[in-house]
């Protein structure tokens, strides 16, 4: 939904899904069950779960309902590092799909696949010997995966051609005087060496913090050897985790929120704003539970700009 109350089909939503879904405190009996059906990587050691796990039901609403519209703690991730929630307009030009580059998004074929497994086919995963859905008695309050069903190869194809059709609404922001500076300065600083035209990104992987790829990899994936330092939780410690973070599109940012793949920042100004890299920041976007200041590091990109630069490249970046 916009400020002006229209809503953009396809874009970023900014529904409260989390104070909608737990708003009010579960039972703890199945408390537990959905959080490691939902969360659950212990494989990984220690086990970034297990924090959560000891949470009261009523500490687990409160968590929740910290989570901003625009951000969602979907299955996979975590209730404590969730997602900025992504825009499919124009993902049919997107290389790789999900933050991490979970899914690599070669022809239509690959976007039903990457739906099937988000309707619930990661459920029947194992990863390392842990599959979400589990089994009695610890699961038993939950459907029974064998008697789930996904859309068929049909419905899987139709919702992708939608997806594919899904076009921008109308750009308020005009190409003016202050946005063709805003170009050059884009220009300037090289922007374009990951964002580049026309679809403002290169479709590249970059490498999560402390990632080192396995051999061969680049020569399956398309890979910008280079971290931009931004937090590793996600694409380290999850069920989405891959080791990498996909290089964002540009486009449509004007309609967007919540930038960062957690969506620490509200605001194209508050991400770069250089105050974002210390420890006392407050972020305007998703700050984890329990704090109030937050560093949001990373992508550090813009942040030395000169005031005028920065708002010249800004009023660039919304006319996209």
């Amino acid at each position: 939904m916009m400020p002006d109350g229209s809503a953009v089909e396809g874009a970023q939503g900014n529904f409260p899904f989390e104070r909608a879904l737990f708003g009010e405190p579960l039972a703890p009996d199945i408390l537990g069950p959905i959080l490691v059906s939902t969360f659950g990587a212990p494989w990984i050691k220690p086990d970034p779960l297990a924090s959560s796990e000891r949470m009261t039901p009523e500490e687990i609403a409160a968590a929740s309902a910290a989570i901003p519209p625009g951000v969602i703690g979907r299955q996979g991730t975590s209730l404590l590092y969730p997602v900025q929630t992504p825009d499919l307009i124009g993902v049919k030009d997107r290389r790789y799909l999900d933050h991490t580059g979970l899914q690599q998004h070669r022809s239509i074929a690959d976007l039903m696949r990457y739906a099937a497994i988000n309707q619930g086919a990661d459920d029947l995963a194992s990863y390392a010997g842990f599959i979400p859905a589990g089994t009695p008695p610890q699961f038993q309050n939950l459907p029974d995966p064998a008697t789930q069903e996904r859309y068929s190869d049909e419905q899987l194809y139709a919702l992708a051609l939608y997806v594919y059709a899904l076009k921008p609404p109308p750009n308020p922001n005009k190409f003016g005087a202050a946005a063709a500076q805003g170009q050059k300065v884009f220009e300037r600083e090289g922007c374009a060496n990951c964002h580049n035209p026309p679809l403002y990104t290169n479709n590249k992987l970059t490498l999560a913090e402390g990632f080192k790829p396995p051999p061969g990899a680049d020569k399956k994936y398309d890979i910008l050897p280079i971290s931009v330092d931004t937090d590793p939780y996600l694409s380290m410690k999850t069920r989405r985790g891959t080791g990498y973070y996909k290089v964002p599109s540009l486009k449509g940012v004007w309609y967007r929120s919540m930038f960062g793949h957690n969506g620490w920042c509200a605001t194209l100004e508050d991400w770069f704003d250089p105050r974002r890299t210390q420890n006392d920041y407050v972020p305007t976007g998703f700050k984890p539970y329990g704090t109030r200041n937050s560093a949001v590091k990373g992508h550090r990109f813009g942040l030395e700009l000169s005031v005028e630069d920065k708002q010249a490249l800004i009023a660039f970046l919304k006319t996209l």
